[in-house]
């Protein structure tokens, strides 16, 4: 949709539209820039509470991608008043609020609207040095690839939906989207990376390519070596398969070398449309091992390195 608005002239706005980064970056002065983003969707669970604070994680998400400290947020819903109790609004934003005091921000505020199917999210304005800013193009050949949360929750969300998931995959699943991720933002400055996002709904592969896409450069990926979710490789096999992993699946084909003989279950999850994912990081291979170091001393879900950045135009090989 963003492709269709006119270029951005201002020259106070450093980070637009224009590489589909995480959160746009709006210059103050030469110390302070404001970083800002707005994600909301309907639920992937069917606890009210633990929906609030997957949104808010996932809301919260952006900005630690782009390096940037949460300042506050604003809480947005959509709710069908005459088929939903008020109490079920209630733990959704309770949920929201709890985790963004966990990220130490207020919620100061928020719109709502009478809606027929629930969603809710957060717009959370940050704080980033104009020059500190880690942006999702920038990634060098040699760099090394970090992902911090297993993939596979667009998987179990679908699972969910259709009473396959048992509670102790809920539990787990639920757990890992709503970590804040800002143990791995804060190993991520503290290390210093070429290039970062946050993988959400276009799947790892997907932003990946928008990674050696904006940077010039080609990566490649070790299916090994990724992390999944317990249970999420099990269940693609038997085509528990969200729409918009498909979508995502068709979208890289252009751009993905997959290897001979790879089972399509397999590509998909590659391809998962994920909610509040995991921080992708691309980093100078002599700083590869710090950053593993400052993801486990932080806390991070996972510090998997799971490829690297080779010289090509755009392609991702998944070997």
């Amino acid at each position: 949709m963003l492709r269709h608005l006119p270029p951005i002239v201002d020259p106070r706005v450093l980070v637009g539209n224009a590489t589909n980064d995480d959160a746009a970056v709006y210059r103050l002065n030469d110390e302070q820039a404001l970083v800002a983003t707005v994600d909301y969707f309907t639920p992937i669970v069917d606890d009210p509470y633990d929906f609030g604070q997957i949104a808010a994680a996932n809301a919260l998400s952006d900005v630690y991608a782009m390096g940037g400290r949460p300042l506050f947020a604003l809480a947005i819903c959509g709710f069908p008043r005459d088929r939903l109790g008020e109490g079920v609004l209630e733990r959704i934003l309770r949920g929201g609020v709890d985790k963004a005091a966990e990220a130490g921000i207020p919620v100061v505020g928020g719109h709502s609207i009478d809606d027929a199917e629930p969603k809710y999210g957060m717009a959370v304005t940050g704080l980033i040095h104009p020059e500190r800013i880690v942006r999702n193009v920038g990634a060098r050949v040699g760099d090394r690839l970090f992902l911090t949360k297993p993939i596979g929750s667009g998987i179990v969300a679908t699972a969910i939906k259709r009473g396959l998931a048992e509670p102790e995959l809920i539990r787990r699943t639920v757990e890992i989207m709503a970590t804040l991720n800002q143990a791995a933002a804060e190993a991520m400055l503290e290390v210093g990376v070429d290039a970062g996002t946050d993988v959400t709904g276009f799947g790892l592969l997907g932003h990946l390519a928008e990674m050696t896409g904006g940077s010039g450069v080609a990566a490649r990926v070790y299916a090994e070596r990724v992390p999944v979710i317990a249970r999420a490789r099990e269940l693609a096999h038997q085509d528990v398969v969200p729409g918009g992993t498909r979508r995502n699946h068709a979208g890289v084909a252009d751009v993905v070398r997959w290897p001979a003989g790879m089972a399509e279950a397999e590509q998909l999850l590659l391809a998962d449309a994920q909610t509040s994912g995991g921080l992708l990081l691309a980093v100078r291979p002599e700083r590869a091992e710090a950053l593993r170091s400052a993801l486990v001393a932080r806390g991070a879900p996972v510090a998997a390195e799971i490829g690297e950045v080779v010289p090509g135009d755009g392609w991702i090989e998944v070997e």
